[in-house]
């Protein structure tokens, strides 16, 4: 079965062969050294002042940057159920909250977010997706940071990147707070989560809120090459087979080229067999069509042709499919993706197959025909 879920996604094997070493114990200069190893790389993929690592999924990532970064009123952009949890994150901790509400194929505005921030001075901190996987969706995170900090630098850009670091690069010039989840780009199981922080939100984070999601006692305590808790170290020895794997296969920006490349790929194949690709604004995550078969079509990803995707929540729930492109993913494994789907289309009666998608997918990867 072919893993194309957009997250949890497929752990290479030489990642897996990383953890499955005998248990480390996480107060030992072993440890620490292979921590020391693993922060100086995220150094390098988040471009930020200081990197802080928690084991948590990245819900707890994003709770850990709101109680350390909101001391107010949070704005958050509610495109979809993730954005919609920074708001109830806000509301669980007694913070005030004000919310841009869009259908999940709409990306938020600049111009929406300056509105409301200048209707409201009680806004100390913005969360907002970079890319929200409830619909497969871009924001203008960047374009949204920058346009904030000219009308009050003293607020917090909260930027949950947790399907978009490792996926593209993203300019954290006017970002306090990027957020990843180990599942996703990172290609490894749940349960690590990263925050790339300013020097900026260092200040506001001062001496820290809460307890286990104190930001203060974790930057003190990495800063050390430990945590203020308990390391979740198989996963941490697994960031850095996969980080050191990224790096040996051509680094970083060689990743986002490949993952952007796929992303047009992939959506120009589904688009030449008729399917629509539902957000306006499509992040290069995923790949997410609009469909009245869309259970169907998965159904038949899955039982007959051996790929799982993901579907809708909510009231996209059977409406929509979502095809992961993050991670070192095979040529020969994204081809066989969207050939499946126009078996499936054929299967269903919807469209004879013709080899379509593959045609298109090789023609725009390997740049045939130019």
């Amino acid at each position: 079965m072919l893993l194309f879920t957009p997250g949890p996604t497929p752990v290479p094997q030489n990642v897996r062969n990383a953890m499955a070493q005998e248990t480390m114990h996480h107060r030992t200069p072993e440890f620490e050294a292979i921590f020391e190893k693993t922060r100086s790389h995220l150094f390098k993929l988040f471009k930020t002042d200081e990197v802080v690592m928690i084991a948590s999924s990245g819900t707890g990532a994003m709770e850990a940057a709101v109680i350390n970064l909101c001391h107010n009123t949070l704005l958050s952009v509610n495109s979809g159920k993730f954005g919609e949890r920074f708001g109830k994150i806000a509301k669980a901790h007694g913070l005030g909250n004000v919310e841009i509400k869009n259908e999940w194929d709409t990306p938020v505005s600049v111009e929406a977010v300056v509105a409301a921030v200048k209707a409201n001075s009680d806004i100390d901190a913005i969360a907002v997706q970079v890319s929200e996987s409830a619909g497969g969706l871009r924001h203008p995170v960047e374009e949204i940071a920058k346009a904030v900090k000219e009308i009050n630098p003293e607020i917090m850009i909260i930027a949950d990147g947790i399907t978009a670091v490792g996926v593209e690069p993203i300019d954290v010039t006017h970002i306090d707070a990027l957020i990843a989840g180990s599942q996703k780009a990172l290609m490894l199981p749940p349960g690590l989560a990263i925050l790339g922080l300013s020097n900026s939100a260092i200040d506001k984070i001062g001496e820290g809120k809460g307890y286990y999601l104190n930001l203060a006692s974790e930057i003190k305590k990495q800063r050390q090459n430990t945590t203020a808790y308990t390391a979740a170290t198989t996963l941490v020895i697994g960031l850095l087979e996969v980080l050191e794997t990224i790096e040996v296969d051509g680094g970083i920006e060689n990743l986002y080229e490949k993952t952007a490349t796929r992303a047009q790929a992939v959506k120009s194949a589904l688009e030449a067999i008729g399917l629509h690709v539902y957000p306006k604004s499509p992040a290069k995550s995923m790949t997410t069509i609009d469909d009245e078969s869309a259970s169907e079509i998965r159904k038949l990803l899955k039982e007959k042709y051996g790929v799982n995707v993901a579907g809708g929540q909510d009231h996209l729930k059977g409406k929509i499919f979502r095809i992961n492109q993050m991670g070192l993913i095979e040529d020969y494994e994204m081809a066989w993706v969207v050939n499946a789907v126009e078996l499936a289309l054929d299967t269903l009666g919807k469209r004879a197959y013709d080899a379509t998608a593959t045609k298109v997918f090789n023609e725009i990867t390997f740049g045939l025909g130019k």
